[in-house]
């Protein structure tokens, strides 16, 4: 079931339950776009209508951050046991298509990531097929483009598709290519960098508390400050206006058409 955070409908999901749901559409061959959304994420679809379009067309929307399962209590009485976080996620589906024999392909990011990435994960999941990985192209592409990397993505044999390409690139990415591609796409951003051990994660009582952005931002104080000192109390505000009715948070836009705007890749 969905449910409206600040206009953005988010799933109430378990890890096992969204997992299950990527399996069954990559055995079903047919797209799927995911993401695992933080504050971030949300008020990427708050402040901009056409990305609330796109982000309330995908199939999945998890809670990845502590504030978001928690807005999903206070606005819906939602009792998630955990978040459902996007590198964790990553792990269980990766886990379940080494199990079921779905490979999977890895888009976005840097070579010298990727590389590093798929070396971790060879290891720590030695009968997983790793179809291919491509690094971003760091640009919007053209229709011709687009059609090139679908093509090369298909034709690698690929059942499940990962893009780490960042927020809100990597949402806009599963839009466009889902039903291109006919697979689960997995909006995983940062698991990418975890993954291939280049950063490093918070402890887990950071975690539990809601305090990763505050871990993140001392890792990377110059890239982050806009986006925590300023996105997190907007988010609050909003929040608790849309708790005592004071604030609709709009589901659809006043568009009637679907974006057109540029993919990055």
């Amino acid at each position: 079931m969905k449910h409206n955070v600040l206009g953005v409908l988010v799933d109430e999901t378990t890890y096992a339950d969204a997992t299950q749901r990527i399996i069954t559409a990559a055995h079903d061959g047919r797209g799927y776009a995911v993401s695992a959304l933080a504050v971030h994420g949300v008020m990427t679809g708050v402040q901009d209508d056409a990305h609330r379009l796109r982000l309330n067309s995908m199939d999945l929307i998890t809670p990845d951050g502590q504030p978001v399962r928690w807005a999903l209590r206070l606005l819906h009485g939602v009792r998630l046991p955990d978040r459902v976080y996007g590198p964790t996620l990553t792990l269980h589906v990766l886990r379940e298509a080494e199990r079921s024999g779905l490979p999977v392909y890895f888009y976005g990011s840097k070579p010298e990531v990727l590389e590093r990435l798929v070396a971790k994960l060879r290891r720590q999941y030695p009968d997983l097929e790793i179809a291919g990985a491509e690094p971003s192209l760091f640009r919007t592409i053209s229709v011709d483009e687009k059609q090139e990397i679908a093509t090369r993505i298909r034709a690698s044999g690929a059942k499940i598709l990962f893009a780490g390409l960042g927020c809100p690139r990597q949402e806009v990415f599963a839009y466009e290519f889902k039903d291109v591609v006919s697979m689960p796409i997995l909006a995983v951003g940062a698991a990418f960098d975890y993954h291939a051990g280049l950063v490093s994660e918070p402890p887990s009582w950071v975690q539990r508390a809601g305090l990763q952005w505050l871990y993140r931002l001392v890792q990377q104080p110059t890239r982050l400050w806009r986006r925590y000192l300023l996105l997190n109390p907007h988010y609050l505000i909003l929040l608790f206006l849309q708790f005592f009715g004071l604030w609709r948070a709009k589901i659809l836009p006043n568009a009637q058409d679907s974006p057109d705007e540029g993919i990055a890749a």
